[in-house]
């Protein structure tokens, strides 16, 4: 049989073309025709990670049906994502299964999967490059439409949960050379104003983690404003150090006297070595040569607290292969006091970021028995150097 040379542009064309609700359509469409594909599927994580939400390629997907669920743990699905490898298995006399893992900059997106009944090894770069076509897609159609919000809800979303929510960056994971980045947050029912946030300048990684004092949906509102400050500050050019400052006066001006802990940390991707303001906030972990310590901050206070003093922005060294865990207090709360954040951070050592957080949040989840008592953020980042050319 001749090698497929179509590529990506055919994928990419029609997907222009269709309403932001059809990629996996487009993407299956492109399949058949090329390799005989059938029962091709896209599945996604579920807000708390716990459940893949599929979308098949045929038959309608609307708000009015409850999507095709299927449990995360112990499934082939969770050893794709874990792996970032294609997983096979053979159907019938000549035919394969495809799971295989959709992802973009670090940040999984999902897995497609598909059988081939009659398969070929050229077949195989051809799906891999649709899988790259597919995030891309899903990325761009995710501005458009409310599909992926509605499959990804599992659970009931409050007010407050929606506000909140809102606040986070639409990537999870984000790697470049220097710096593999990821993060997870753990809603209560009641919610208590956890955030986090980052973005990659040119030559600077910005990272923040917060926690609004309160509940319910003031604390939603006042998550709000801490994280509009913050982004306002930065997204004009500012460092950590005004990032702090307008951050406290919104809360102080604003904030009705909510206060705020939180942690701002900015890598310069030219430099061995990071910057923090730590205002009243949990001291982070770092993994370095196998064993873990805490990074000693000069804790100031945390933003709301109306003071004259400003927040201090001081300087740790960094290292290849150094880990860093930022992590709110709900992570160490009473319900889930049993988790050891250093035990599982060396024990999770030879795993990508987002295996940690997704690792770290589940036992949180589990030691307190799914009904956390506070919202549980965390953050892992390793930093690969200066001088890394990992992809």
């Amino acid at each position: 049989m001749a090698r497929d040379e179509s590529g990506l542009s055919g994928i990419f064309t029609a997907a222009e073309k269709a309403a932001p609700t059809d990629s996996v359509r487009v993407v299956a469409r492109n399949l058949t025709e090329r390799f005989g594909a059938v029962d091709v599927s896209f599945l996604f994580l579920d807000l708390v990670g716990r459940e893949m939400v599929r979308l098949t390629s045929v038959g309608e997907v609307d708000a009015g049906s409850r999507p095709d669920r299927t449990p995360l743990r112990g499934s082939v699905y969770e050893e794709v994502l874990n792996s970032q490898q294609i997983h096979f298995e053979p159907v019938g006399e000549d035919g394969q299964r495809l799971v295989a893992p959709v992802t973009n900059r670090g940040d999984t997106i999902g897995v497609l999967e598909l059988t081939l009944p009659r398969f070929e090894q050229y077949m195989v770069e051809g799906v891999r490059e649709t899988l790259h076509a597919l995030a891309y897609i899903v990325v761009t159609d995710r501005r458009f439409t409310d599909l992926y919000h509605w499959g990804q809800r599992t659970i009931p979303m409050s007010l407050a949960a929606e506000i909140q929510h809102q606040l986070l960056p639409s990537a999870s994971c984000c790697e470049a050379a220097q710096f593999t980045l990821a993060g997870a947050l753990i809603p209560t029912e009641d919610i208590a104003g956890d955030t986090y946030d980052y973005a990659l300048d040119r030559d600077i990684l910005y990272v923040s983690i917060t926690d609004i004092m309160g509940h319910d949906v003031k604390s939603a509102l006042m998550a709000n404003l801490l994280v509009g400050a913050l982004r306002g500050a930065r997204r004009v050019g500012h460092g950590l150090e005004e990032q702090a400052r307008q951050a406290h006066r919104a809360l102080v001006d604003h904030g009705d006297s909510n206060m705020a802990t939180g942690q701002l940390m900015s890598i310069g991707l030219k430099e061995e070595s990071a910057e923090f303001v730590n205002a009243g906030h949990p001291w982070p972990l770092r993994l370095r040569d196998g064993a873990v310590e805490e990074v000693h901050l000069e804790v100031d206070l945390p933003f709301g607290i109306d003071s004259s003093e400003p927040h201090r922005v001081q300087k740790i060294a960094l290292r290849p292969h150094d880990r860093l865990l930022l992590f709110t207090d709900g992570m160490q709360e009473r319900r889930a006091e049993a988790v050891d954040l250093r035990f599982l951070l060396q024990e999770t050592a030879h795993m990508h970021p987002r295996e940690v957080v997704r690792i770290l949040t589940e036992e949180v989840i589990l030691a307190s028995r799914g009904e956390p008592a506070d919202d549980a953020t965390v953050l892992c980042m390793d930093w690969h150097g200066v001088g890394s050319d990992q992809d």
